[in-house]
């Protein structure tokens, strides 16, 4: 993008003149393009929107002008960086049939992986901490932006739907497909879980990567990638948490033998996560993280496989089998969650019962 299609972007915000800017590539998300803008002393950061990703971006305006109007961002411990309106009062900018939005610049640092526990501890206290934050937001108000995300039920049986229709071509796929079938047990534990859940405003993306560490990486300064702010479940949020943050390996890798969940890294999760839901959570929300873990491993590698299946038609590759091995990935991380269930359940006693 040159400087001159730049400036027309720009010009759209009345709130600063951008007669004189400076901007370049920022950051490393996979799904928006992005650039720091410097103006003067102050900074922006400016996303080109992808629509192709995310179909319905008059919904995800929509969650988070509810969001902003029905919570108080002064009771956060962190800023929550939303897009900043335009000149006609929209949180996103068409300019030539492209999608733009403008946000606040938030000094700080992602990282992609901890390496202390008590960044562990910290994430998880930010999650919750949000949780308990949008305890006032009318659910029933939000939009879904991604049609039925979460919904493990949904995703199970897309699995079998689209198992159906393929012949597998090696022991390695057979293998992975009938331990996804054979969840059955967790899927129905997931529809109970379901029927007594109440609906809370959830975050549906909590990696430790979606969070702005201060430069010392003792405190978190914001929580973004607010895209998928929609009605949901804790165990949604918790979960991924537990998904990406406790396993001993990344989504990516194909060390198969050292792929597990790291117990420690789990209970440091569990404590900061409980500091900020205790007041909140209700005795069926209680018993769900401990459940939350393996649903959220399972959902993805449902997804991760039967992408597969269809030919890796969702999610980027960077070679033909990427997705059977992230489903592979998944596999071993959800079976060492359930193998570890006695250990996992004793801490989640100890954090959650006392």
């Amino acid at each position: 993008m040159n400087k001159q299609k730049m400036a027309e972007i720009l010009a759209k915000y009345t709130f600063n003149s951008f007669e004189t800017f400076e901007y370049s590539p920022f950051g490393s998300g996979l799904i928006h393009g992005t650039y720091l803008i410097e103006s003067g002393s102050s900074k922006y950061v400016l996303q080109e929107f992808n629509n192709t990703v995310f179909q319905f971006p008059e919904r995800i305006s929509h969650n988070q002008r509810l969001v902003k109007s029905q919570g108080n961002e002064t009771f956060l411990p962190f800023q929550l960086p939303l897009p900043l309106v335009n000149s006609e009062n929209n949180l996103i900018t068409s300019v030539n049939g492209r999608l733009f939005r403008l946000f606040d610049f938030v000094n700080g640092q992602t990282i992609q992986e901890i390496t202390d526990l008590n960044q562990a501890y910290i994430a998880a206290e930010a999650y919750g901490a949000f949780a308990e934050w949008g305890k006032n937001v009318e659910t029933s108000q939000l939009q879904e932006c991604i049609p039925d995300f979460h919904r493990l039920d949904l995703r199970f049986a897309r699995l079998q739907e689209v198992a159906n229709e393929k012949h597998l071509r090696s022991a390695e796929e057979r293998e992975i497909l009938d331990f996804y079938l054979g969840q059955k047990d967790l899927i129905n534990a997931y529809k109970r879980n379901q029927s007594v859940l109440p609906l809370r405003l959830t975050h549906n993306d909590t990696k430790i990567n979606n969070l702005i560490f201060s430069q010392d990486l003792s405190k978190v300064e914001a929580l973004i990638d607010l895209d998928t702010l929609m009605s949901g479940y804790l165990m949604y949020d918790f979960g991924d948490l537990v998904r990406t943050v406790a396993c001993s390996r990344a989504e990516t890798s194909q060390k198969w033998e050292k792929i597990r969940l790291e117990i420690t890294v789990f209970e440091q999760l569990l404590l900061g996560y409980w500091k900020g839901v205790k007041n909140l959570a209700s005795k069926e929300e209680t018993e769900s993280l401990l459940l939350a873990g393996e649903v959220m491993t399972c959902i993805m590698g449902l997804r991760f496989f039967t992408d597969h299946l269809q030919g890796n038609v969702y999610y980027k590759v960077a070679y033909p089998e990427q997705n059977l091995h992230r489903a592979k990935n998944q596999m071993l991380l959800l079976k060492s969650l359930q193998e570890k269930k006695p250990e996992l359940e004793q801490i989640w006693k100890s954090i959650t019962l006392t």
